[in-house]
């Protein structure tokens, strides 16, 4: 049996977003390695083994699938959205590029998917019709300084933004600051949409402006969407559409 590796993303949630390539190779696949709730998802069967790990150990997660494939397995890494936002396709290739020579013989492949941004834009309307950027707002594995620099960049530049990863129990303050730079900086009343558990029976949606936002408003399962200067929104019955136009008058 030849080996390879499948970094491929599960989509935000729901069954129906994740693509037929995805689905092809975990039907192929004699393992599956990732983080414990991504690996639920896959249903068990003969021939597979699952690997589950916990959240912080994803170097060592791309060492195993690459060390697998060199003996011949068919391995998935697992990745909710899509496997090269915020997710393990780069940890892969990090061990890939410290491992040993032999590793870069592996066939190794990137399958997309859909990530929780584009699900949650896609909920509310379309928030990121013009220029945009996405900012992971853990400062695990990057200084706070650079986060917050970066958002004081984003906020000049006039870029929708989507934060990934806004709040979680051990580190509530980060997006209380960050907040606090927005509406200092913005000093408008922008849509910011709170999109939890996009795609889940458990979605919810929210649409505030931006001096209303308020940091219990997000958790761990929200991605934040804040809109540019000219981003709009249409009132309804319904519930509000937010569109940002594709065109910005000089």
């Amino acid at each position: 049996m030849t080996g390879w590796v499948r970094i491929v993303g599960l989509g935000p949630g729901a069954e129906d977003l994740v693509t037929a390539q995805v689905h092809n190779a975990l039907a192929q696949a004699t393992d599956v390695i990732g983080y414990i709730p991504y690996v639920a998802r896959v249903a068990p069967r003969a021939g597979l083994t699952l690997h589950p790990s916990d959240n912080r150990v994803e170097l060592d997660r791309a060492t195993h699938a690459l060390t697998l494939a060199a003996q011949g397995r068919q391995v998935v890494v697992v990745s909710s959205g899509d496997p090269g936002v915020f997710a393990m396709a780069s940890a892969v290739f990090e061990a890939l590029e410290a491992g040993p020579e032999s590793w870069l013989d592996l066939d190794i492949e990137v399958q997309p998917g859909i990530t929780a941004m584009l699900a949650a834009a896609a909920s509310a309307g379309a928030p990121l019709g013009h220029d945009f950027c996405a900012i992971n707002l853990s400062d695990n594995l990057k200084p706070w300084s650079l986060i917050e620099k970066r958002l004081r960049l984003a906020v000049e530049g006039d870029f929708a933004m989507a934060f990934y990863n806004p709040r979680s129990r051990s580190r509530p303050e980060g997006f209380v600051r960050t907040l606090e730079i927005l509406q200092q900086a913005c000093n408008d009343a922008r849509p910011v949409i709170f999109a939890r558990a996009v795609s889940t029976a458990d979605e919810d949606i929210r649409v505030v402006p931006l001096p209303d936002a308020r940091p219990e408003m997000a958790d761990m399962r929200t991605v934040v969407i804040v809109g540019a200067s000219n981003t709009r929104v249409i009132a309804r019955a319904r519930g509000p559409i937010v569109y940002t136009p594709r065109s910005v008058l000089p």
